[in-house]
């Protein structure tokens, strides 16, 4: 059928006058549509030989290159798909009159011509001006109709006669014998032939219907990724204008900051003005806000109404000193170390506050199993329940997260799959030294712990090109861009692009492979890097993404600082001795590696640096501090190292203070990009610390700002952060804390370390800190004796988490 638009034409010549009495088409029409109740199916009957049986209508013959009024051809050859048609359907698609005439399909050269259906002048038909299908063709180029001498009323009886005879042949052939098999075509027709051979015994039946071999498939290439320009990630916006704006209401009647309306409106959700209204201290909600300030809003809301034994007030400073302690890691605490912090907040009933948070779902308790050591286990019910036990109270979502984990490391541990077997021992086949042990342990084991510093970062890596070659579905995941970037220089760029990515990214799916109907990664081994910077929810969350049988593989150097958010995972998980662990036995190369090696097991030992890469600067106070650290960075580093100030990290250890991330990042902007800071504080080229969630963050730099809000360039990625997100997610990033820091080095690093400063150290932040730096670190040293005795003396902070104990019996 014609794929033309509907067109309208002017008669011209050799064109039918459409125009005249549409009867007399009917009479003397074409030959080549059967009319409304006719074949069966719609198909077209033929006799041989026929000829039209209209009455005084002059021999049919074909019209040249004359297109119908829809584009489509009136006539149709021999097998050229007129079986096909719906019933009471002309080629064209119009429908037909009782009237029309018999089609005669015969050689193809009557009712329609020789050419197909798709051509056009193959026959056509003129519509009528009823509306119906008119049917004459023209018997002379002029368009003269041959039967238009012909009067209506014979016209009709002409019409009446045809399908008398019509339906008498069919009446006959009914009556006659059925050669099976005639219009059969395609596969029908071989069907039928190939059954005919074997009842006549030309062929066996297990050669004719015997299935044809399917031909060899042939493994499928991976399709060629072609550098794509990256769309930019837009960080989610805040809540709607007009609830921020009913939550700033409140707050200016509170006589609280209206700056915090757009995070209480996300904090509180829908309604939040109304929530707060009627319980002030949801305000301690919003991070920063402390416990007097929520006292002095709830003051001047409430009135009289306001005390210190409202009920109100002792729910909220619970969950509010639960979010501290997540905040500093844990993820429970003692139930006599909240009640006792309940106490210096000035509440008056801290057993009544704990129960009315746990009685509104707001927390948690749970009773742990003291274990002492070197007790035996208990071998009957009864001791079990006169072994001493701690209370924890913690928040829903990180008991419940801490749980989920535990319960997904005991599946991994007690399902290895042994389907991929011999690919395993290909996998370690391939490799030496540390990287075969890691291998052959993860061939037997769900789950591997492997130790070391940067150098050791080689063996995982070398696991997983080992894993990839042996057709195993393989994946590293790390916590930076820029962790990302030290494995892939190890593996080469192509299988770097399909194997490595951030733990951010495999998590959203926007890196890594795809999952199964199940919501499963489709892996086999899954190695996470910086594993210390593990918190438990994003560790529950890759653990359940892991089908039964998958491996995991944990790296990392314990040594680091642990996660941002709550929990221990990686050292939990070394302490129960649950699943093997390998270390690396690969030291950090030249006077750095050697310098880190010895605070890691806690001596500050003086190394020799012949090409001055560490240098030590001391200071007397943090102005001076401040002075000699954009010294080193804008000057001495460049020119002596050959660093450029944009490879260089300064790495201090608060936000606050005259040495802080604040007063060194407002200096060094000064210096480095000076500028009005017209776009909320940022200037194009200002190096930036961008914070997509807590405990996350990416270094980048500001592009430009517009109407969408501020345009970040972070590790390659355009990144746009709405306007009302920017003063809590973006800080200027040529200085960093070591939190900050961790995951991430740079060719030079400066460590400053003021003299108020000295509260804050310990080993692991010194640790942190200097093995940050590839190939220079400059030291601002202010604190004297304090840096010694922090890395000798002074170990990690201590966190309460339920992981050890959740372990515990996949220990025994």
């Amino acid at each position: 059928m014609s794929t033309e638009p509907e067109t309208t034409e002017e008669a011209g010549p050799g064109t039918p006058d459409t125009s005249r009495n549409a009867k007399q088409g009917e009479a003397a029409g074409e030959q080549g549509r059967a009319p409304a109740g006719g074949a069966a199916e719609g198909s077209v009957e033929s006799e041989p030989g026929g000829t039209a049986e209209a009455a005084g209508a002059g021999e049919t013959q074909a019209i040249d290159a004359n297109p119908d009024a829809d584009g489509t051809a009136g006539g149709d050859g021999p097998h050229n798909g007129a079986s096909e048609r719906p019933e009471g359907t002309g080629p064209g698609g119009a429908a037909e009159t009782a009237a029309g005439a018999e089609s005669q399909v015969g050689d193809g050269t009557e009712s329609g011509g020789t050419g197909s259906p798709e051509e056009p002048g193959a026959g056509e038909e003129a519509q009528g001006g009823d509306g119906g299908t008119g049917t004459g063709e023209t018997g002379s180029g002029d368009g003269a109709n041959s039967a238009a001498a012909v009067s209506e009323a014979e016209a009709e009886l002409l019409a009446q006669r045809a399908e008398r005879e019509r339906i008498e042949r069919r009446k006959a052939e009914r009556k006659g014998p059925i050669d099976s098999g005639t219009k059969l075509s395609g596969r029908a027709a071989d069907l039928l032939a190939a059954v005919r051979a074997v009842e006549s015994g030309e062929k066996p039946a297990a050669t004719v219907f015997a299935e044809p071999e399917p031909a060899p498939l042939r493994p499928a290439t991976e399709p060629v990724r072609r550098p794509q320009p990256a769309p930019a990630q837009v960080a989610p916006r805040g809540p709607a204008p007009e609830a921020v704006e009913a939550v700033r209401r409140v707050l200016t009647e509170g006589g609280a900051p209206d700056a915090l309306a757009p995070q209480i409106a996300a904090v509180l959700g829908e309604g939040a003005d109304t929530a707060l209204r009627e319980d002030p201290w949801l305000l301690l909600r919003v991070g920063g806000v402390r416990p007097e300030q929520a006292d002095g809003f709830a003051r001047a809301l409430l009135g009289a109404a306001c005390g210190p034994d409202d009920e109100r007030r002792g729910r909220a400073v619970t969950v509010w000193l639960l979010e501290q302690a997540a905040v500093a890691g844990h993820t429970a605490l003692e139930l006599p170390a909240l009640t006792e912090a309940l106490g210096r907040q000035g509440v008056p009933d801290p057993d009544a506050a704990v129960q009315g948070a746990l009685a509104e779902g707001e927390a948690l308790v749970f009773q742990d199993a003291l274990e002492e050591p070197g007790a035996p286990a208990p071998e009957d019910a009864e001791e079990e329940q006169e072994r001493p036990v701690r209370v924890l109270v913690g928040l829903e979502r990180y008991a419940l997260a801490e749980e989920s984990l535990a319960d997904g490391l005991a599946r991994l541990v007690n399902s290895p799959s042994e389907e991929a077997g011999q690919a395993w021992e290909a996998a370690a086949a391939g490799l030496s030294g540390g990287a075969a042990e890691l291998a052959r342990a993860v061939a037997g084991h769900g789950l591997v712990l492997h130790t070391g510093a940067e150098a050791a970062r080689a063996e995982p890596a070398s696991l997983l090109g080992a894993a990839r070659a042996a057709g195993l579905r393989a994946f590293a995941a790390c916590h930076t861009p820029d962790g990302r970037r030290r494995v892939a220089a190890q593996l080469g760029a192509d299988l770097a692009e399909r194997a490595v990515g951030t733990v951010a990214g495999l998590l959203s799916g926007a890196e890594g492979p795809g999952r199964d109907a199940d919501g499963a990664l489709e892996l086999d081994l899954l190695i996470v890097l910086d594993a210390p910077q593990l918190d438990v929810e994003s560790a529950a969350m890759l653990v359940e993404s892991l089908r039964d049988g998958a491996r995991l593989v944990l790296s990392g150097d314990p040594g680091v600082l642990w996660s941002a958010g709550p929990g221990r995972v990686f050292a939990d998980l070394l302490a129960s001795r649950v699943c093997p662990q390998a270390a690396s036995r690969v030291p950090d190369p030249g006077p750095l590696g050697e310098l880190v090696s010895g605070i890691g097991i806690g001596e500050l030992n003086q190394v020799s640096a012949p090409g001055k890469e560490v240098v030590i600067v001391p200071v007397r106070d943090a102005g001076e501090a401040v002075h000699r650290t954009v010294q080193l960075v804008a000057d001495s580093v460049p020119r002596a190292i050959g660093v450029p100030a944009d490879q260089t990290v300064v790495i201090t250890p608060g936000h606050g203070g005259a040495a802080g991330t604040r007063a060194l990042n407002s200096a060094l902007k000064e210096r480095l990009n000076p500028g009005p800071g017209r776009f909320g504080g940022f200037d194009p080229g200002d190096r930036i610390a961008y914070s997509p969630a807590p405990g996350r963050t990416v270094p980048g730099v500001v592009v430009n700002a517009d109407a969408d809000g501020l345009h970040l360039s972070c590790a390659g990625v355009p990144v746009v952060v709405p306007r009302e997100r920017v003063e809590g997610s973006v800080r200027h990033g040529w200085a960093v804390t070591a939190h900050q820091a961790v995951g991430a080095r740079w060719p030079a690093a400066v460590v400053v370390l003021p003299g108020d400063a000295a509260q804050a150290l310990s080993r692991p932040w010194v640790y942190t800190a200097f093995g940050r730096a590839e190939r220079h670190l400059s030291v601002v040293h202010g604190v004297e004796q304090a840096l010694p005795r922090a890395v000798a003396e002074i170990p990690p902070k201590p966190r309460t988490t339920r992981l050890q104990t959740l372990l515990r019996p996949q220990a025994t």
